[in-house]
């Protein structure tokens, strides 16, 4: 017992010092976890036992846990058919790629789905945390992204029901482990509709209730899973379904995830502790090929696929960009296949030093995406040609006082107030389907992306009065300013920013005034308060507007006004 606490203490004693210079680099923490397992074996501090593998099974359990609980199937309502069909199509094309180069690369056919499905999927946790620290979870490109992964996520659930019941691949069996996950799926969708309402209303009354509540449900699961022979990670993940529609699921995450974290920890370490170093001179080639199929077919895929359904170069890019590397999924999917018996040592050493390099190159193209996309801004313009017609309303005799950019959301309470000012407008916008809708109405518009050269050109700056930006992105409002100021000194640039440095950096840019929508909110509430502080029917005449103003957005779909 003293030498597994011991070993333990080791264990995350070296873990965490690796996080802490993955931090300081600025890089992924799941690669620095491999890392300190692949040293821990070298230098022979910690050996594999039963006890570690045992507590990295439940960190792999614990993880899709939390996945569950946080799934929300309302999120594909709101991203729409790129995120529902494209991520679907999406799927299917990069499993057939990474299936055949499996088969010509020798590998059996059972493992090459395992190499299929690995090439399929990008990883949740690294973009998702990626896109947050970079307050981007709101644009156009994340939204797609988001939905495109919660695709992806499905059917790397599917994928592991189905390959925990397989001994040998036949389409048989496939049907028959998808017949019972359906069954099994019916049942929670009923308990978690009338069941568990009522068990965690009463559990609800004390965090520590809740908190035993919820892992007493997911280790019900990981244990009716384990007796049925079945992998405990998908028991897991559906006892995370079925809590996450919940009105206590935000409590509950926030309960769970520290033990989540812990067990996930010993999971990444354990992975690398398994990985045979030894053997890498012998995978060479088929890392190289997968490596190639991972960062640079796969995008050019994404790409293709964006901008078939109407997407300019720039969000197409942003997205491809943001999708290629390989998922924690893929890490599960090795570890399940290698103890099963699918994969071969080898095979489980190629998957987890892909998922290791391109989660850790993440990082990195998310630094230097603007670099990269200003480097190839002009051989992307063949994408350009992929995507369908030209979406504007641009009326012959128009006078453009004002050039809105960005109609969604925060530019729609803007886009009112101009319209009631009887000013003459044109709007701006890089999602197509808010542009068709504008173009229906007959709304002056031009489908495009501020941060796009050619795009500011085509508006003829020049003679504009104003120019109002809604898109928070630093870089597109600073070259927004520089070219309107460059031939119109007189016109007034407002522009929006997330944070206070990136606001001042704009007004230095010379922005005449920069919008920032959470200060915004504040100033609203303040002049709120002094009003209704000498007539409190004030309060309820606000309250009652502001119903009517949110179920008119809640129809046109701007969840977050």
């Amino acid at each position: 017992m003293a030498d597994i606490i011991i070993e333990l203490a080791i264990l995350f004693i070296t873990a965490t010092l690796l996080a802490y210079v993955s931090k300081l680099f600025k890089q992924p923490i799941i690669p620095a976890y491999i890392l300190a397992g692949i040293i821990l074996v070298l230098t022979g501090l910690v050996k594999t036992n039963s006890v570690v593998n045992t507590i990295s099974t439940l960190g792999i359990a614990f993880l899709l846990f939390i996945v569950g609980l946080e799934l929300e199937f309302k999120r594909l309502k709101d991203v729409g058919l790129i995120s529902t069909a494209g991520g679907f199509l999406l799927c299917l094309i990069l499993f057939g790629i990474g299936m055949l180069a499996g088969n010509l690369l020798g590998f059996a056919a059972l493992q090459s789905v395992y190499i299929g499905l690995v090439i399929a999927f990008s990883s949740t946790m690294v973009v998702i945390k990626l896109l947050s620290d970079r307050s981007e979870l709101d644009t156009l490109h994340a939204r797609i992204i988001i939905g495109i992964l919660l695709m992806q996520d499905l059917f790397a659930i599917i994928a592991l029901f189905v390959l925990s019941s397989l001994q040998s691949f036949s389409f048989n069996v496939v049907l028959k482990s998808l017949g019972g996950l359906a069954v099994i799926l019916f049942v929670l969708i009923i308990a978690s509709k009338f069941i568990l309402p009522l068990i965690f209303k009463y559990a609800a009354r004390t965090e520590e209730l809740l908190f035993t509540s919820a892992i007493a449900i997911c280790l019900a699961l990981i244990g009716l899973f384990e007796y049925m022979g079945l992998s405990i990670a998908i028991g897991a993940f559906l006892a995370g379904v079925a809590l996450a529609n919940l009105e206590y699921n935000i409590e509950i995450i926030s309960l769970v995830k520290p033990l989540s974290d812990f067990f996930a920890v010993i999971f990444f370490v354990s992975l690398g502790m398994m990985l045979n170093v030894k053997i890498l001179s012998s995978i060479v080639i088929p890392i190289i090929v997968l490596l190639i199929l991972t960062l640079f077919l796969k995008p050019f895929l994404i790409m293709l696929l964006t901008s078939f359904f109407g997407y300019k170069k720039r969000p197409s890019f942003l997205i491809s960009m943001s999708l290629a590397q390989a998922s924690e999924f893929s890490l599960i999917l090795a570890v399940l296949g290698l103890s099963l018996g699918h994969l071969t040592e080898e095979i489980f050493s190629i998957i987890t030093l892909l998922a290791m390099v391109t989660m850790g190159l993440t990082a990195y193209l998310f630094q230097y995406e603007q670099w990269i996309y200003k480097l190839l801004s002009k051989p992307l313009n063949i994408f350009e040609k992929v995507s369908k017609e030209e979406l504007e309303y641009i009326p012959r005799k128009i006078k453009k006082d004002v050039i809105l950019a960005g109609y969604h959301r925060l530019g729609y309470n803007i886009f009112n107030t101009l319209r009631n000012l009887k000013k003459s407008f044109l709007v701006v916008d890089y999602n197509p389907e808010v542009v068709k809708s504008l173009v229906s109405k007959k709304i002056p518009c031009i489908y495009g992306d501020i941060g796009d050269v050619e795009i500011l050109n085509r508006l003829d700056l020049k003679d504009v009065k104003m120019i109002i930006s809604t898109v928070p992105d630093r870089q597109d409002n600073l070259l927004l300013i520089k070219k309107t100021k460059d031939v119109n000194k007189e016109a007034v640039v407002i522009v929006t920013s997330m944070n206070v440095d990136d606001a001042l950096d704009l007004y230095n840019a010379g922005a005449d005034y920069v919008i920032l929508p959470h200060f915004l909110g504040g100033e609203r509430v303040s002049i709120l308060l002094e009003e209704s502080s000498k007539d409190i029917k004030k309060l309820l005449e606000y309250k009652l507007s502001h119903i009517k103003e949110l179920k008119k957005r809640r129809i046109l779909g701007h969840k977050h006004p």
